[in-house]
């Protein structure tokens, strides 16, 4: 939502361009993120570490972005707490291709949290309103049952 401000409320203030360009950049990065590695993976090559090497480390990278998009993706839609997010911050690191496939995945529908922002905005909302409702008339000049 670091992108969008308050415009995902209401849908205004460029929130398409902003979306589209979220989608774009999230897109752009993560082709840069394979661009990076691919450079990383030639120098293995370049080295000649083995294949069982190279291998190993093409696996790792492929889980750790399949995990990383379904973490990023889940937590478009519910909060992860504080300790899990700790524990996992360098498989999302590692992983960092699926999360920013994960952005310009949700991008195409909605903002990215748009959802979990929403339901908690719609719960302040509603506890707002029972906090400020009032009473209306005088208690003490209510007709009493005899």
């Amino acid at each position: 939502m670091r992108f969008f401000g308050t415009t995902w409320v209401a849908h205004d203030g460029g929130y398409g361009a902003r979306r589209a360009g979220v989608a774009a950049g999230s897109l752009l990065a993560a082709a840069a993120g394979c661009f990076v590695l691919r450079f990383a993976y030639e120098g293995l090559a370049i080295a000649d570490v083995g294949k069982f090497v190279n291998l190993l480390v093409v696996v790792m990278f492929a889980i750790c972005s399949a995990l990383a998009f379904r973490r990023t993706w889940e937590g478009f839609t519910r909060r992860h707490d504080p300790a899990s997010q700790a524990s996992m911050r360098g498989l999302m690191t590692i992983g960092f291709i699926g999360s920013l496939l994960a952005y310009f995945f949700r991008c195409l529908t909605e903002a990215p949290g748009e959802e979990l922002h929403r339901k908690e905005y719609e719960t302040a909302r509603e506890q707002y309103a029972k906090r400020t409702a009032r009473r209306t008339g005088n208690p003490s000049k209510k007709k009493r049952k005899r």
